[in-house]
């Protein structure tokens, strides 16, 4: 599975930004696309999650009610939609895959990762 990430940017806080991962390769509607994100000096932290069925969906304590996963099996992409967006989401943002059937806050259970995009948000 390869993966690739964009729709990161700048955005004033209380703003929103919407990313995609185009996803190419063969995936099974097992797999689980996670959202990550990394901001400098810290470690990659868990974002959200979804099941390429669509049928699983978990978010971080730190983004419920404000981030939305989504995919789009005619398109091929995994979606966040990240509204009311607050400094402290500033990072840079990667999606990743998961060839099992089983959802995962760790960053190294996933398999494939994108490039990451950077958000920025400011105060």
């Amino acid at each position: 599975v390869q993966l690739q990430a964009s729709g990161g940017g700048l955005v004033q806080a209380g703003g929103s930004l919407r990313l995609s991962c185009a996803v190419s390769g063969r995936t099974f509607s097992y797999y689980r696309m996670g959202w990550f994100r990394q901001a400098p000096g810290m470690e990659r932290e868990f974002v959200a999650v979804i099941s390429w069925s669509g049928d699983s969906i978990a978010y971080a304590d730190s983004v419920k009610g404000r981030f939305t996963i989504s995919r789009d099996k005619a398109k091929n992409t995994v979606n966040l939609q990240m509204n009311s967006l607050k400094p402290e989401d500033t990072a840079v943002y990667y999606c990743a895959a998961r060839k099992t059937p089983y959802n995962s806050f760790v960053a190294g259970n996933y398999d494939s990762w994108g490039q990451g995009t950077q958000v920025t948000v400011s105060s």
